[in-house]
């Protein structure tokens, strides 16, 4: 039963929610520093989990990889266009007040959260540990952080931040069904170099929730598909090699 994953879908429906209620009670003053504090948890949350990682160089050679394909197909583009019809699908049925921010700023405020929602490797690597072993605290502890940064980005965004609940199920529970397939199949040092390529996600969705610095989080996500196949031949192949030449 994906408890976790339900659970952490539900922190955001019902933040996101909660959020838009008290989108005219709360200060403007407020929603940007509490929104500074969960930037910082973010990028404490990655940089706990880039600490992990076992070859460096994988991940590394992985992110830059990953990035320039996302890059390339304009993975930011599309999924910038399936918030636009998440927030056109809401509009439909609760009126949505985006005058609080330009257009622009919507659109890149939407992009962080569903990345950070649905894309980060604290989600990702839950739900597999959840598939595979019953374990779902990690997504437990992701939703304790979720529902409240779901609550303060509503604030601005409306309630289409509760829509971003729908993809998130419909991923993690995916993940959840192929955990018991992927994880077998994977050693320890894949596994970390896998949430270290989460934590740089992670990181950079922090720098772009206080607004330091606007990276391309969904370009990056490529880089998630890559990372343990690129690990398991570090570890495998060049690893062997170079220590072959050395010697």
């Amino acid at each position: 039963m994906p408890v976790g994953v339900i659970v952490n879908a539900l922190s955001v429906a019902i933040g996101g929610l909660a959020g838009a209620l008290l989108g005219n009670i709360l200060t403007d003053d407020f929603k940007e520093k509490i929104n500074m504090i969960f930037g910082c948890c973010s990028m404490a949350m990655g940089i706990s989990t880039i600490v992990l990682m076992e070859n460096m160089p994988a991940v590394v050679f992985a992110v830059i990889i990953g990035t320039g394909i996302g890059l390339a197909v304009h993975l930011g583009e599309l999924i910038n266009r399936a918030g636009g019809a998440m927030q056109r699908l809401a509009s439909r049925f609760i009126k949505i007040d985006s005058s609080r921010i330009s257009q622009e700023e919507f659109d890149a405020t939407l992009l962080t959260v569903i990345v950070l929602f649905c894309a980060s490797g604290t989600g990702i690597y839950g739900s597999l540990v959840s598939g595979m072993s019953g374990d779902h605290s990690v997504l437990f502890a992701k939703s304790i952080l979720d529902f409240f940064t779901a609550l303060i980005f509503a604030c601005t965004l409306g309630v289409v931040v509760s829509l971003v609940a729908i993809p998130q199920c419909v991923f993690f529970l995916i993940l959840f069904a192929l955990g018991g397939f992927i994880i077998p199949h994977t050693g320890p040092a894949m596994i970390a170099d896998f949430k270290a390529c989460g934590g740089f996600l992670m990181l950079a969705t922090g720098f772009r929730m206080i607004k330091v610095k606007m990276f391309p989080i969904a370009d990056m996500l490529p880089a998630m598909v890559l990372v343990m196949p690129i690990s398991l031949f570090w570890a495998d192949v060049i690893s062997p090699a170079v220590a072959a030449l050395a010697g």
